[in-house]
């Protein structure tokens, strides 16, 4: 064995020994023949688990490679991945010339390595070579040169594809001459978009399971592609994507990522939706007759020559479906006097067709099928009935089954063991549990077969369910969990069980549970599902509880998992999900739980006035027509369809294109409508007589953008094929063709590594320029010209999607990726408003001819209507983060300045809010008594406003630069303020008296006020001050660090202070001396902020990366770090600096400001609530001296005034 083998085993060997199971790795490597029956003996004598895990490592260390390689494909065989991982950097290099020990049928060691991590299926059991097609196959993907493109396995149900697919590679010196990256298989199947994801999501953990490109999965396909083909080039050069049971065109699209792909379909055309070099090899859909002679053969263990002439005859009859064969084979091995039987059973025909009108021939299986199943014992024949409620693709854990039949999981296996045993039922074991599935042609046939009795087994199903568990209590642990949160609603939805379907969607219960363990994207898609069903007990509660998902989705979806009752009490308090919140709260908060109600918050406005679902599948595109009374809509569904904008009811329906529409748009005229299509062509169809008038040909991708120009002259068309074109409408002739595509030739990414898709394009109003986004950027070409006026960055990571400009002022209303639309004010490029409501990507958004109303349409089926001016006005007004809050008996007063410039007085119980006066304000504070407000402003200039009678008071000497914070003094009789100048001002405003504190080198940072009219100010000088505010003389001057002071705060016992810095360190100071007490080390980043305890011997401190550390004041030692869990890079997170912190009155409580509000236990360090804003970046926390109210402003310019629930 290899020294590095050898060493990474030894290196490992106790973690081996502690986990493994020896019985099944044995198994295996008896099999591969790297381990004699006499050894397997002496392993089995040991007395414990252990001692026989630890000799047979002892054993493949006195071994050679091959016993290495042997024991790692065992490992990753039985279930083992994570202690396989461990021995991958150890697996010894086999030379070609010999390839290692041969085993069953010439494989080499080399070859079950990479297909084993490849996840591409064993040899059946019983197998015949058809040399021919392999060869074929092989000949096909030579041809690809090592360049990208396809070869498509291509045949009918059962002919044997996917085990011709995983043979061909399957062969040393092909995989090693062609693919030395390796070979990685996916078994696709029937997929709808948030399982094709999860395939993607499986595909791209696989191929960078050292996490060095990224440490989270994709969250969307259009991620999910981008990252596969970065992985595939730069990780995995020359190597080979099999794709395995393709059905729908779409799903190759996010596939479509330059690379070599082999796939197996039953529909060849499915790659007419992708580009790049295609071979097909087409598969016939039976066997020779020798082969399958030879499978007979296999299957009941007798010579070829010696069979039965009856065995000729079967398969004439079956036509030589291999899957036929193989049923009928796997009957014959337990009953093998049957032949005639099994004969008389085809030639009868007496079986009812799968599907009648299917486009492949199913009889000869539904005939086998029927024939197996008819042969089950009586006692057992329900149970094979009972599995025609299971999934296609779908793995069953024995426990759903024992649940099901109220059994032992010993009994249920060896039911199962039956239906295997004639190739019924398929098992998959993954370490010590095993899973069971059917082919989807069985799942067909016993669909069609049992299709009256349905509703019962799904019924019967759920009942079972229903007694042995509560939906919300199931535990990760338990291994039929995952199952019961995926298909739960499915059965009972199937069950024709409302109420109890009602019951479980609408329980926060349900969704804590499920989205606490699968995320919130397959419960949102379940809502959608079911939303026929749902809205029959309560159209408003299913309301409810789709929009809370798809508002906290980004919180849902991470780690670690917010708590779901909080979020609900932060929904509108009409709304159902906030009532069981607030009955959970109630409860726990009796156990000791900490919640907190946000008392300010407004219902959450219906901001669009028409829903509409015309389409069978997602809506790519909606527009108006130029009177504004009519809208159409293209999709998924290949359809274009026309509503009244009114009421939406429906005018015209026609099927447009072969494959999906993207784009439609109204004519001016209104007498004309454009499509075009994935199928690359766009198309004018005529309103009047309702046929397709002209088709333009000449993108050679798909066409995802048309639009008219304003004189209806030309048609603008844009393509994922990088170019605009330009067609003329009489003609239907190609007028002028740009490649947006070279305009981003200058990028870091190579030419031919580059897709550049154009979206849309929006025209001028008067035709003479049109807009282009690709990626995220806005191109202004001029069309008489052709040349590029104007090139604009959105500055957003995420893709736009859509946009348009509204016909009448200076807004533009824009999709991005993520579900995301914002409205933008072109004229000063900032965001007005955001529009939330829908549950998926929104393809579309266009406003209506008048502007007064917009469009989107979205993947989750609908089209909303909003209202330009309600929208706008529900966001107009936001505040500055820079406000000051009185704390008196029950009121919370909160001084706020808006974007408007206004002051704003708010009661924070009441929501009455005052607007005080215009100005550009810097920072603002009230008076303790609520007599008076202050304000700074940009220009230094101080004002004093009295509240009752509203007169003003003006400093009159005032700063040079900006005014940073001002504060009255206890009496209200004087104010100080620090300005960017450096300098600080006492200004005792009725006598107008001033003090002047001059000796900061650089801006004061912040102040505070001592006793005995004293002020402690620093600075990013680095120094700390204490000041007489009568005398404006320095009483001690502390250079604490040498770097800037972040801030300071003050014991309460009025003794101490301490100091944070950028330099990473904060220090505790006695006023008595100059030199600190303590210096606390081990902040990594900038302390941004500091807070005594009441009693004055705790410290906490927080730094910039969401740190904060919990000190003795007395001895500097260090007590708690509270630190936060980290998140993967580029998830979406409300984390990062730490700016404020406060404790309780008891000093049992920290609560701490950031990235959102978090309350930490003083005792454990541990985390007790996390109140997540909408916004972040927050910069201030003031909290009543009770301790149960909270005041912050977000960086979206929202006020929270929180209390805490009793």
């Amino acid at each position: 064995m290899d020294a590095k083998a050898r060493n990474c085993l030894l290196q490992h060997r106790e973690a081996l020994e502690k986990d493994i199971k020896t019985s099944y790795i044995m198994d295996c490597m008896i099999n591969d023949g790297v381990l004699t029956v006499s050894e397997e003996e002496k392993v089995k004598n040991e007395p414990t688990q252990q001692q026989r895990a630890a000799l047979l490592i002892k054993m493949i260390l006195k071994k050679d490679n091959d016993s290495y390689i042997s024991f790692y494909n065992a490992l990753i065989h039985e279930g083992y991945k994570d202690l396989a991982g461990l021995l991958h950097g150890g697996i010894p290099v086999i030379s070609s010339s010999n390839g290692g020990k041969d085993s069953v049928g010439g494989i080499t060691s080399y070859v079950r390595t990479v297909l084993c991590e490849g996840g591409v299926p064993q040899r059946p059991v019983v197998f015949v070579t058809r040399k021919k097609l392999v060869n074929s196959i092989q000949q096909n993907l030579f041809k690809l040169n090592g360049e990208p493109g396809w070869v498509i396995i291509y045949g009918m149900a059962g002919c044997g594809k996917s085990v011709l697919a995983a043979e061909t590679v399957r062969d040393h010196s092909f995989l090693d001459g062609c693919f030395p990256g390796g070979v990685h298989w996916v078994s696709v199947g029937k997929q709808d978009k948030s399982g094709l994801l999860m395939k993607l999501q499986n595909l791209c953990a696989r191929l960078d399971q050292d996490e060095s490109f990224s440490q989270r999965l994709p969250l969307n396909i259009e991620e999910a592609k981008d990252r596969l083909r970065i992985l595939m080039l730069r990780k995995h050069p020359r190597s080979l994507l099999i794709l395995d049971d393709v059905w729908d065109p779409w799903v190759l699209k996010a596939f479509d990522n330059q690379c070599q792909i082999l796939i197996t379909t039953r529909d060849k055309s499915v790659t007419d939706s992708v580009m790049g070099p295609k071979y097909v090899v087409s598969v016939e859909s039976g066997l020779g007759k020798e082969k399958g002679l030879e499978i007979l053969s296999l299957f009941v263990n007798m010579k070829k020559a010696d069979l039965p002439e009856q065995a000729h005859s079967i398969i004439k009859e079956c036509k030589g479906s291999p899957l036929v064969v193989s049923l009928i084979g796997a009957l014959l091995r337990d009953f093998p006097n049957r032949w005639d039987y099994y004969l008389r059973q085809l030639q009868n025909k007496q079986f009812k067709r799968i599907r009648k009108s299917s486009f492949y021939d199913y009889e000869a299986l539904d005939e086998a099928m029927s024939i197996s199943v008819e042969m089950l014992r009586e006692d057992i024949k329900d149970y094979y009935t009972d599995l025609s409620i299971l999934q296609k693709d779908v793995k069953v854990p024995t426990k759903v089954l024992c649940i099901l039949w109220d059994m032992e999981t010993e009994e249920v296996e060896d039911i199962l063991q039956e239906f295997v045993n004639k190739s019924l039922l398929f098992c998959d074991r993954n370490g010590k549990s095993f899973c069971y599935y059917l082919h989807d042609l069985q799942v067909d046939f016993l669909i069609e077969k049992n299709r009256n009795q349905l509703q019962d087994l799904h019924k019967k199903l759920v009942t079972q369910f229903q007694r042995h568990h509560q939906p919300h209590t199931l535990s990760p642990d338990q291994e039929d969990c995952m199952y019961w949160y995926n298909f739960l609603a499915y059965h009972m939805a199937s069950a024709n069980m409302h109420k109890e379907l009602c019951a479980l969607m609408f329980s926060l219960d349900w969704i804590k549970a499920k989205t606490e363990l699968v995320g919130p994207a397959h419960l949102i898609h379940e809502f959608v599902e079911y939303r026929h069903i749902l809205d029959e007990k309560d159209c408003a509660v299913c309301e409810n509880f789709q929009e809370f998902l798809s508002l906290n989705g980004h919180l849902l979806g991470r780690q670690p998992f917010p708590n779901i009752v909080q979020l609900g009490l932060c929904e509108p308090e009409t709304s159902e999900v906030y009532q069981q919140a607030k009955l959970q709260a109630k409860q726990e908060v009796d156990n000791g739980m900490l919640y907190l109600e946000w008392i300010n918050k407004k219902n959450n406005k219906n901001l669009s006035r028409l829903v509409v679902r015309p389409h069978t599948d997602a809506v790519y595109h909606a527009c108006f027509s130029e009177d504004g009374q009519r809208i159409a809509s293209c999709g998924v569904d290949k359809t274009l369809q026309v509503f009244k904008a009114e009421t939406g009811e429906k005018l015209l329906e026609i099927k447009a294109h072969e494959d999906e529409v993207l784009c439609c748009a109204f004519s001016a005229d209104d007498r004309f409508i454009a499509t075009c299509s994935v199928d690359k062509k766009v198309k004018l169809w005529d309103l009047t007589q309702k046929e397709c008038r002209n088709t333009m040909f000449g993108h050679t991708n798909s066409v995802n953008h048309c639009r008219f120009s304003p004189d209806d002259k030309l048609l603008a068309s844009c393509s994922a094929d990088g170019t605009l074109k330009l067609w003329d409408v009489k003609s239907a002739n190609e007028r002028e063709s740009i490649n947006v595509k070279q305009f981003f030739l200058n990028s870091e990414e190579p030419q031919e590594d580059m897709e550049v898709i154009v979206k849309c394009c929006s025209w001028s109003a008067d035709g003479a320029r049109i807009m282009v986004a690709a990626k995220n950027k806005i191109f202004l070409f001029d069309i008489h010209a052709s040349g590029l006026l104007a090139e604009i960055h959105t500055g957003h990571h995420s893709t736009i999607q859509y946009c348009d400009f509204s016909p009448q002022n200076h807004l533009a209303v824009v999709a991005l990726s993520q579900c995301c639309v914002e409205l933008w004010n072109m004229d000063s490029c900032l965001k007005v408003a955001d529009c939330r409501g829908h549950l998926s990507w929104v393809h579309c958004v266009m406003f209506s001819p008048d502007g007064s109303s917009f469009l989107t349409s979205s993947d989750d089926q609908t089209i909303r209507l909003w209202e330009t001016k309600k929208v706008c006005e529900n966001s107009a007004i936001v505040l500055k983060q820079e406000i000051d809050v009185v704390f008196q008996e029950n009121e919370v007063m909160v001084l706020a300045v808006d974007n408007v410039r206004h002051l704003q007085l708010i009661n924070g119980k009441t929501g009455q809010t005052d607007y005080l006066t215009e100005a550009q304000v810097s920072c603002c504070c009230l008076s303790p008594h609520l007599e008076y407000i202050a304000f700074g402003g940009e220009d230094g200039a101080i004002e004093i406003l009295e509240l009752l009678n509203n007169r003003i008071f003006q400093s009159r000497i005032g700063h040079k630069k900006t005014v940073r914070h001002i504060q009255f003094t206890d009496d209200g009789k004087t104010l100080i303020s620090s300005s960017d100048d450096s300098s600080i001002q006492v200004w005792n405003w009725q006598s107008e008296e001033y003090v002047f504190l001059q000796a900061h080198q650089e801006t004061v940072k912040d102040f505070r006020l001592l006793k005995n009219s004293r002020l402690l100010s620093w600075s990013f000088d680095g120094t700390v001050k204490v000041w007489s505010i009568i005398t404006g003389r320095i009483e001690k001057d502390f250079v604490c660090h040498q770097d800037t002071v972040l801030s300071c705060d003050i014991s309460p016992d009025a003794t101490k202070f301490s100091s944070t810095s950028a330099d990473k360190t904060a220090k505790i100071w006695s006023f008595e001396l100059l030199s600190p007490l303590h210096e606390l080390r081990g902040h990594k980043g900038c302390v941004r902020c500091s807070a005594f305890s009441v009693d004055s011997t705790l410290l906490a401190t927080g730094d910039d990366n969401g740190e904060i550390r919990i000190w003795n004041v007395s001895n500097g030692e260090l007590l708690h770090l509270c630190a936060p869990i980290s998140v993967e890079e580029g998830a979406a997170t409300h984390g990062g600096w730490v700016t404020d912190l406060c404790f309780s009155p008891d000093s049992k409580m920290l609560v701490s400001a950031g990235g959102y509000l978090k309350w930490w236990s003083v005792d454990t360090g541990e985390s007790s609530q996390t109140f997540y804003t909408n916004g972040t970046n927050l910069k201030k926390i003031h909290v009543s001296p009770d301790f149960k109210t909270y005041v912050t402003v977000d960086n979206l310019g929202i006020l929270y005034i929180l209390q805490m629930l009793e």
